[in-house]
């Protein structure tokens, strides 16, 4: 059936399958940019220098980490905030320290960590799991990515 006046409202509110989200198109336009915009973490850094660790891109400041206290589980809103930067920082490490380790932005906004094998890490993923229940260990996510 052909109702014209419907045509027209579907092709206005209709998701454009092209578009993507912001992220992956600064991706797509300046990987390295978004790459070191990714490893800021703000609020992960901020709370873990209170505890006296310092972030310094390197798989022992994840062993640091996962020695930590989850003292931002009494906040339940920091919380997925704390581990979304968890994610982030454990994706810069392994970018950093496993060779041929490179982002890389899901078409949704997805950052993911795609390894030399072709395997992608969902490391915020991770990270948001470890930030709410301390598993999988961080340092654990690294060492199985410097592995492949």
């Amino acid at each position: 059936m052909n109702i014209p006046f419907l045509d027209n409202w579907r092709k206005r509110h209709e998701p454009e399958d092209d578009a993507g989200s912001p992220l992956a198109t600064a991706f797509d336009r300046d990987p390295e940019g978004v790459g070191e915009l990714l490893s800021e973490c703000e609020l992960l850094r901020a709370r873990v220098e209170q505890a006296g660790v310092a972030l310094d891109d390197s798989p022992r400041s994840l062993q640091e980490l996962d020695q930590l206290p989850p003292r931002w589980r009494d906040d339940p809103e920091e919380l997925p905030w704390v581990g979304n930067d968890a994610g982030l920082y454990l994706g810069t490490v392994i970018v950093r320290n496993v060779p041929g380790a490179r982002w890389q932005v899901w078409p949704g906004g997805s950052p993911v960590v795609r390894l030399a094998s072709g395997r992608e890490i969902q490391v915020v993923e991770a990270g948001i799991d470890w930030a709410m229940t301390g598993a999988p260990e961080l340092y654990q996510v690294y060492a199985e990515a410097a592995e492949y």
